[in-house]
């Protein structure tokens, strides 16, 4: 039997030492020194690109903010309004059709802010001066005895009567004839709405 050579004396404490490195290394399973660094830098990398847990304690917002300030919004300016109410032939009131226009009137916010009302009335040009002078203001008066009975005050109420004297529109042909669309756009009441005049200024105290 052939003998192995004798280990010197001086090398067998780093023999011992090395030994059990060697065998951990080669253990399967194990990860080796670069395995264990890329697996170090794998973990660094996710613990970088993981998103952070919800936190209870973060108010998420409305994209919709409500704190925002859209200002003021001024109200609309007011103005006086015009409106022509047709009435029928021989009519001396309003017919439905008018009087949905009185109702719509109404409800406009010049007309709500409580300033005067003047109420014109026409005719065609059949029958006298007198004649149509008296047709046309009781077409006025009952226009404002609709606006009375929905409770507009009567002291808000000026009434005209005009008669045939403004036209909007030719009473007949030019052969002579009676013009009746013309006609029918003459015979109306014509509603004027103003807004309320200023308050007077207070007169100051002399000294």
């Amino acid at each position: 039997m052939r003998r192995l050579p004798a280990i010197p004396s001086a090398l067998v404490p780093a023999a011992l030492v090395a030994a059990p490195l060697l065998l951990a290394g080669c253990q399967p399973g194990q990860p080796t020194s670069g395995e264990a660094s890329e697996a170090a830098s794998t973990d660094a990398q996710g613990s970088v690109m993981a998103e952070p847990e919800a936190d209870d304690t973060i108010v998420k917002k409305s994209i919709i903010r409500a704190e925002v300030d859209a200002g003021t919004v001024e109200a609309p300016l007011l103005g006086p309004i015009q409106l022509v109410i047709p009435y029928p032939a021989k009519g001396a009131r309003p017919d439905a059709a008018g009087t949905a226009l009185i109702d719509g009137l109404m409800t406009r916010p010049t007309f709500l802010t409580g300033g005067p009302i003047t109420i014109w009335g026409h005719s065609d040009s059949r029958g006298s001066d007198a004649e149509n002078l008296a047709a046309s203001r009781r077409r006025a008066e009952a226009a404002r005895d609709y606006l009375e009975s929905k409770g507009v005050a009567k002291s808000r109420i000026t009434v005209i009567a005009l008669g045939e004297s403004r036209p909007i529109a030719p009473n007949r042909k030019l052969d002579g004839s009676d013009d009746l669309e013309g006609r029918t756009k003459n015979r109306r009441v014509e509603i004027k709405v103003d807004i309320p005049p200023p308050p007077a200024a207070e007169p100051q105290a002399s000294n």
